[in-house]
């Protein structure tokens, strides 16, 4: 998932971006003290806050690109849908494996590990009480695939295993033949080729089921979105002001919520919550660069780094998440592989680290995060700090740095101002020509897609904790999030092949030399692995805010 401007998504997770990851100032999670209204949002204008209960969460968010699932695809926007909705499987990170959430149980698979049969949970329901059948996720998941939708999904590639999908997808078919709704409880779905790692792929958060209503008026439901899962949206959308959600009293799922409901509060600044915090006014906020280690003096550090309680209360585990550039390509500054291995070897990571996150981020050594899979055939070797060996390298290419004019391009709302200032400082050491070029939100994802940027910022967090969707969205050559086009046919064969093994260690053996194929070509230069930087209230009991950037609210306790 893309991080644009969560955190790193997250691109998100544009995530996108759009990745999804949101990026590197994590839209914080704000709680606003129960019992209170106020005014609500910023960039328009402002409204009346509606008033909350003692029992209510309020978490902040900047303003989501979607909160419909058909294209839930960054941090802002997956924290809604996850409150909202119920995918077939979720990721358990205690035990590192998918469980049953709509489904009853997980799937049986066949023996040529093609077809996977789900059996769904009875008696679940939407918010407006119409049942979940299988006919409602094969309803949802082509919603998903589909070109027909008004602005067709980013996030169809996950989708891309499944038979039929290629045909659904380009519009020479009415339905996705590989997703069959056996009966009211029995979903069938069946792969255009094995892929052992489809029960994780069936976690996403996007991956669920909706009502006839979403294609009734699908409006509506674009700004109210009619969910399964244990909370429901009780207006629609108030877009660059708050979107309020309660829970869902017919929720049949495992885990009933505790809290009453959780506010929205979409603001433009992260910086904003935390000094509500400090004012005792929030639950939850991001701790601004350079202040973790006083606010881990000050409200203790989180036990497992993901769950905040009184007096351990500062999370800083590490996500699944890596923020890295992209080089245009098609920039004739950037074209040369040789380029792109010499900036990243001009760039130091651990001074980035240090001086702007006290040590609590790992320089990144590869696209693929230490958290998915901590394995030396994982590491570029381009991803270290070595001037003196880019200029080498430069000169063996017959490349004076001198000629190099490189641009940084950033979201400028997202607290990476001082991250591209380092950089250009260390490229500029070398000689290379640097500028910085910031953009508001809409503007920067539109020069991402249009190809109008040199080098660009952007992060990645995962979907699901897997090799796979940190290599696959990102650089095989038709996923829709290769932003630069990249396209190595080695590259693409390796992947396809590598999904096909069952084995689990064979088949991670094969994920780490494809990584290592793309970590020769550096499409994209990594800096560096998140990690949370967030601080909640002693009013939180309990709230977990996972290495996926995806928060708990359904086990969120009040004290």
């Amino acid at each position: 998932m893309a991080d644009f401007n969560f955190k790193q998504p997250v691109l998100g997770r544009r995530q996108f971006v759009g990745g999804a990851l949101a990026t590197s100032a994590l839209a914080a999670l704000a709680g606003c003290t129960g019992g209170q209204s106020g005014t609500a949002g910023s960039g328009s204008a402002a409204v009346e806050a509606p008033t909350v209960g003692e029992n209510y969460m309020s978490f902040y968010l900047s303003e989501p690109a979607y909160i419909d699932p058909y294209n839930g695809q960054e941090n802002q926007g997956m924290a809604v849908i996850h409150a909202c909705f119920d995918s077939l499987l979720t990721w358990d990170y205690a035990t590192n494996e998918p469980v049953p959430l709509a489904a009853a149980e997980l799937p049986t698979v066949s023996e040529d590990g093609l077809t996977y049969t789900f059996k769904l949970r009875e008696g679940a329901t939407f918010h407006n009480g119409d049942p979940v059948d299988a006919a409602s996720f094969k309803r949802g998941w082509e919603r998903v695939a589909s070109s027909e939708m008004a602005t067709p999904s980013d996030i169809c590639y996950h989708l891309a295993p499944i038979a039929g999908y290629e045909e659904f997808h380009a519009g020479d078919a009415d339905e996705m033949t590989g997703v069959v709704a056996v009966d009211d409880l029995t979903l069938e779905v069946t792969l255009a080729a094995p892929m052992a790692d489809f029960p994780a792929v069936c976690c996403h958060p996007s991956l669920v089921p909706v009502p006839q209503a979403a294609l009734d008026d699908p409006a509506s439901f674009l700004e109210q979105p009619i969910g399964n899962g244990p909370f429901k949206m009780d207006e629609p959308w108030q877009h660059n002001q708050y979107i309020l959600c309660s829970k869902f009293e017919d929720y049949n799922g495992a885990t009933v919520p505790e809290i009453d409901g959780v506010y929205f509060s979409i603001q433009a600044d992260p910086d904003t919550a935390y000094r509500g915090f400090q004012a005792g006014e929030l639950d939850f906020a991001q701790v601004p660069l350079g202040q973790l280690q006083d606010n881990i003096d000050q409200y203790g550090q989180s036990e497992d780094g993901f769950t905040s309680t009184p007096g351990a209360q500062v999370m800083t585990g590490t996500e699944l998440s890596t923020y890295y550039l992209i080089p245009n390509l098609e920039d004739e500054n950037l074209a040369k592989p040789e380029v792109r291995r010499a900036i990243s070897l001009a760039i130091d990571r651990q001074k980035i680290v240090d001086a702007l996150y006290e040590g609590y981020r790992e320089p990144a050594n590869s696209i693929m995060p230490l958290s998915i899979d901590e394995n030396e055939q994982n590491v570029w070797q381009y991803c270290r700090y070595a001037p003196e060996e880019a200029q080498q390298i430069l000169a063996d290419a017959g490349v004076d740095p001198a000629s190099i004019n490189v641009t940084l391009d950033y979201n400028g709302d997202g607290g990476h101002e001082d991250i591209m200032s380092s950089i250009q400082a260390d490229l500029e050491a070398i000689g290379i020509k640097v500028t910085q070029n910031t953009l508001e939100w809409a503007a920067y994802l539109n020069s991402l897609s249009e190809g109008s940027y040199g080098l660009a910022r952007l992060g990645w967090t995962a979907d699901y904790p897997i090799q796979d969707n940190f290599l696959y969205p990102n650089f095989f050559s038709t996923a829709d999030n290769n932003y630069n086009h990249y396209n190595n046919p080695d590259f693409d064969a390796a992947i396809l092949a590598a999904r096909q093994i069952a084995d689990e260690e064979q088949r991670r053996e094969a994920y780490r030399a494809a990584c290592g194929m793309v970590g020769d070509d550096m499409p994209v230069i990594p800096i560096m692995f998140y990690a949370h930087n967030y601080v909640g209230s002693k009013r939180m009991a309990s709230f977990n805010y996972d290495a996926a950037t995806i928060p708990h609210f359904e086990t969120a306790q009040i004290a």
